[in-house]
């Protein structure tokens, strides 16, 4: 996939970017595979906003992605690659032997007319699921069960690949895409490959119409506000965050600080993700 440079006949347009699109195949998704979405705008059921700056954006259907892939043995024939407005992957709709239809998450070799095939006898080919026992060392996967049978949870965004490093009695250890080191079972599936839509962090939105397209609203500086609002606030002219450290509108340390609690599957965690990778 190419990017797409608009010529600047509005301010708005001078850096905008975007997709060519050149990849998609079918421009309608597939009726039986929607779902109506519906918006709360950020709410919980009581009205209050518990997730702050969301609302608005154009409308959009859940595509339902087979993330299980749990049609062992049948093989199936990729009919169609897909737009996805709701991740930044795109969607393979597969149309297996037996007439049902369903999407996945379209890896980067995957082609109209490819077949593909999950289960234990599967090849190894980009497109194919496979038990992480039957995976090569050092192969490139993706859309990662963290627990057998649940279904695909890690590594499923644009350009995402992690790495098999090394298998070890019930656990292999693989390589996420943030540099971290973990254990997965080994009786988890995986999906072979790396997902495509690899120029989609080179896109620029340019300008702020298309932020509110996604669905997302205007984030307010806490250096613009009162002292009352934001713990940042107040000061005359310019002031900088100042010690003890930036914080969040409540009051609570940000921008880095770990939050990270989850003491049940530290053990899991060979090597922590790097910096750099961030």
């Amino acid at each position: 996939m190419a990017v797409k440079k608009y010529k600047p006949i509005t301010p708005g347009m001078r850096d905008m970017t975007g997709y060519t699109f050149e990849e998609i195949t079918k421009s309608t998704p597939e009726r039986s595979l929607l779902i109506i979405k519906k918006r709360y705008g950020g709410r919980n059921a009581y009205g209050r906003v518990t997730v702050r700056h969301r609302g608005g954006g154009a409308r959009r259907y859940i595509r339902v992605v087979d993330f299980k892939r749990e049609k062992f043995g049948i093989p199936a024939k990729v009919a169609a690659i897909e737009y996805d407005p709701n991740r930044t992957a795109r969607l393979a709709l597969l149309h297996y032997v037996d007439g049902e239809k369903r999407y996945i998450v379209a890896p980067v070799d995957l082609k109209v007319g490819d077949s593909v095939m999950s289960g234990p006898n599967a090849e190894i080919r980009s497109g194919n699921a496979l038990p992480i026992s039957n995976i090569p060392v050092g192969t490139l996967i993706h859309n990662i069960e963290m627990k057998p049978g649940r279904g695909g949870q890690l590594v499923r965004s644009a350009g995402g690949a992690a790495q098999l490093l090394a298998k070890e009695g019930d656990f292999a250890q693989i390589r996420m895409p943030s540099g971290e080191v973990r254990l997965i079972f080994q009786v988890c599936y995986a999906t072979i490959g790396q997902v495509g839509n690899l120029d989609h962090g080179n896109v620029k939105l340019g300008k702020a119409g298309r932020k509110r397209h996604l669905g997302i609203r205007p984030t307010v500086r806490g250096t613009a506000m009162s002292p009352r609002d934001h713990p940042h606030g107040g000061g005359e002219g310019r002031q900088p965050v100042g010690l003890p450290g930036p914080k969040s509108p409540w009051g609570k340390p940000t921008l880095g600080k770990k939050t990270r609690l989850n003491k049940k599957t530290d053990q899991y965690i060979v090597r922590r993700r790097s910096k750099t990778n961030r």
